[in-house]
């Protein structure tokens, strides 16, 4: 009795976590919508930069690491890697992020929207 109560448990506990975990999973389909917002100034294709440099790779890059695109001397000199953390805290309000980068875009507001433009960006990156 005491043995199957516990597996019982366990098994709920299990399933929570599984829910959990697809709750939270990136949903694509919105990244690409939000990144409409990113594509009047960047491009998720290699080597192809536009007012922004080309987000392919982006995740694990360096700042201002792209050799043929003129980047400010804020973003030169900001020294961040863009992570998936460092992506997120920048989407939220570039300009406080790297004050006095040239990036005008104000920002985005939903957590949920700047973790699904990343996936979207890591998945087209491949």
């Amino acid at each position: 009795m005491k043995l199957t109560h516990t597996l019982t448990l366990g098994l709920a506990a299990f399933a929570t976590v599984l829910a959990v975990g697809s709750a939270n999973a990136a949903d694509l389909k919105n990244g690409k919508k939000v990144f409409k917002k990113c594509k009047a100034c960047h491009e998720v294709k290699q080597g192809k930069n536009k007012v922004g440099p080309s987000l392919y790779g982006v995740v694990g890059r360096a700042s201002a690491s792209i050799d043929d695109f003129k980047y400010s001397d804020a973003m030169k000199a900001a020294g961040k890697t863009w992570d998936e953390a460092t992506i997120a805290e920048y989407l939220k309000d570039p300009k406080a992020f790297v004050p006095g980068n040239k990036m005008a875009f104000p920002g985005l507001k939903k957590d949920d929207d700047i973790a699904d433009v990343i996936a979207y960006i890591e998945e087209e990156s491949k």
